[in-house]
């Protein structure tokens, strides 16, 4: 079955195929069969997006976090992350900041791009949506560079100035 589709189908297209043509074997015996006979379907090509490019050159900032998720209070520990999800008209990539505290997103950005300013658009998000100080708040992102997005944001201290497309704003 394998062979006569060209070499393409993987144990379930096998399997679906069996049972088209009438003949009755479990799921997982095909798949144990055809690994054991080395055989495997063919896999799609595509290219394999990486969100999260660590910049070997930049300055590694202390991780304030260490692995420890939890806040006593809202809006002193966010967390940040970046996403891509594949659609007909490309990919979009996300950018979210979460309150460790309530589990909610307080800053995000959709875009096409991976650029510096989408993990930047959405912690001002955040900052803006808080109507509050935030001078106990860690924000923490993992090590990736999407242009040097991590070269400052991991704390955000009190007198902290911060990049906006409108010029400098003292926080």
């Amino acid at each position: 079955m394998w062979e006569a589709s060209f070499c393409v189908y993987g144990a379930r297209k096998v399997w679906l195929q069996l049972r088209r043509e009438g003949i009755t074997v479990a799921r997982c015996t095909v798949e144990r069969l055809m690994v054991a006979m080395g055989l495997a379907g063919a896999v799609r090509g595509g290219r394999r997006v990486r969100t999260t490019m660590p910049d070997p050159a930049a300055e590694t900032r202390p991780d304030l976090v260490k692995r420890r998720f939890s806040a006593a209070a809202p809006s002193r520990l966010w967390v940040a992350d970046l996403t891509c999800a594949g659609t007909r008209a490309g990919t979009v990539y996300t950018a979210f900041v979460v309150d460790v505290f309530s589990r909610r997103i307080v800053g995000w950005r959709s875009a096409s791009h991976m650029r510096t300013d989408l993990p930047l658009d959405a912690l001002e998000m955040a900052i803006w949506s808080r109507d509050e100080r935030l001078d106990d708040l860690v924000h923490h992102s993992d090590r990736g560079s999407q242009g040097g997005f991590n070269w400052s944001w991991q704390h955000l201290p009190r007198g902290r100035t911060l990049w906006r497309r409108e010029g400098l704003v003292r926080r």
